[in-house]
């Protein structure tokens, strides 16, 4: 691993830790040229997922293209970065259990809300006026009022 600081390849890894979800592995490590500390993750590599879009084109599955949208969606709200982490790979674990390799996006978007729902309601709504394509207030307004029918 290049230090970030002095860009040497020589480290080493002075403390290892198992992320929650047990996806990933958390490594501090120390440049053993300047002596800067630093952090590293590592994780699974997802190989092969491809996007089929509405209008049925194919793309590679992006997590960090999906990151981007959950941020989006979570900005200035009370959604911290280890609970987003954690909502990415549960729908990522899920969907690569449901399908082999082509994941259509509305499973993706659908997804992603079942569980933004859960999380913070307005982060929900601000993902679902895209992922929906709301076109007005009106429709807006019914996905609010069902949000405010169906218990938690």
């Amino acid at each position: 691993m290049r230090c970030p600081k002095c860009t040497s390849i020589e480290d080493k890894v002075i403390d290892s830790r198992i992320s929650k979800e047990g996806s990933t592995i958390r490594r501090r490590r120390e440049c053993l040229e300047c002596g800067h500390r630093f952090t590293t993750t590592e994780g699974l590599v997802r190989d092969g997922m491809v996007v089929i879009k509405r209008d049925g084109r194919r793309e590679e599955f992006s997590r960090e293209k999906l990151l981007h949208a959950v941020r989006a969606a979570c900005h200035k709200r009370p959604v911290d970065a280890e609970q987003i982490g954690m909502l990415l790979e549960d729908v990522i674990d899920v969907l690569e259990a449901q399908y082999e390799s082509e994941i259509p996006s509305a499973a993706i978007g659908d997804a992603v809300m079942q569980r933004l729902r859960a999380v913070d309601q307005v982060a929900y709504v601000r993902f679902a006026s895209v992922y929906k394509e709301f076109r007005d207030v009106a429709e807006f307004m019914t996905e609010i009022s069902a949000l405010a029918k169906k218990p938690k």
